[in-house]
């Protein structure tokens, strides 16, 4: 099984491997006013047969978050041009933010593309089964069997990895804070066990983000903890704009990790969908 070194850059990657990437992760950092690049992070085996396309991006900016609806210059191919890719972009490089899954019998030579067209240039990164891309999303790094943690929304699936899941979620009201809530658990396996922490008191780390939607979401708290062995927490959610949205909630275990290199092992996306009335 392929594996990409950890101190390879985006552009170093695209270079050797051919990958459509125009990131520069050595220009000067600004505050605002530079463009947001997509970023294929990798592919991992579903229990079910398929495979997970996981992306992420790179907004250049230090301080600037840009929004980029779903249409042409925010767009998924080949298919539906919205495929749960984010329109809301925070700054920096963030890892594993949603995946497109495709069927069994895909194949190594198929491509997914997304496009993102921003201040007058054009990004595309394809994602494909190359087996040099293989990541350990679901079964840990290098065979350490340390699983990403589990999320679940009310009644739905539970969401396990970069890919996650979608729920529905509540009817909100424009500047009313409507409540959010999602259950986690962990298997505690990214705690070394010399420091002799027990299982359940090594915390999951929620972080509440706003995926797509018209206008400006803020949470009240913004981030949770709840321990290894399953908890609940919920956030205030209050919407700038009428319209709909995706929440995104990342689950971190306990390592902390965000990008963990290229395998993606330490964290779970859950999507929730709200509906902003005016």
């Amino acid at each position: 099984m392929g594996r990409i070194p950890r101190w390879l850059g985006v552009a170093a990657i695209g270079l050797i491997f051919g990958a459509p990437v125009r990131a520069q992760p050595l220009a000067p950092v600004r505050p605002s006013g530079q463009t947001v690049t997509p970023v294929y992070e990798g592919w991992y085996r579903n229990a079910d047969g398929t495979y997970s396309l996981s992306f992420g991006y790179f907004n250049r900016n230090s301080r600037e978050t840009l929004e980029i609806p779903v249409g042409a210059d925010n767009a998924i191919s080949p298919g539906s041009a919205n495929q749960g890719q984010p329109t809301h972009f925070d700054p920096r490089r963030n890892w594993g933010v949603f995946a497109v899954v495709v069927p069994a019998n895909f194949g190594d030579k198929n491509k997914v593309v997304w496009t993102l067209r921003d201040r007058g240039e054009t990004f595309a990164i394809s994602g494909s089964l190359d087996p040099l891309w293989e990541i350990d999303a679901l079964v840990g790094e290098a065979g350490s069997n340390n699983t990403p943690p589990v999320l679940k929304a009310g009644s739905g699936a539970e969401a396990r990895g970069p890919g996650g899941t979608v729920w529905p979620g509540p009817t909100a009201a424009l500047n009313q804070p409507v409540e959010l809530s999602i259950s986690a658990s962990d298997d505690g396996r990214s705690v070394p066990t010399a420091t002799g922490t027990a299982r359940g008191e090594t915390p999951v780390t929620l972080t509440w983000i706003k995926h797509q939607g018209p206008g400006d979401v803020v949470f009240e708290p913004a981030t949770s903890r709840v321990p290894n062995a399953g908890g609940t927490a919920t956030t205030m959610a209050r919407f700038t704009m009428p319209g709909e949205y995706i929440i995104r909630i990342r689950a971190n275990d306990a390592s902390g990790v965000v990008g963990a290199g290229h395998s993606q092992c330490c964290w779970t996306n859950g999507f929730i969908k709200v509906t902003v009335k005016p």
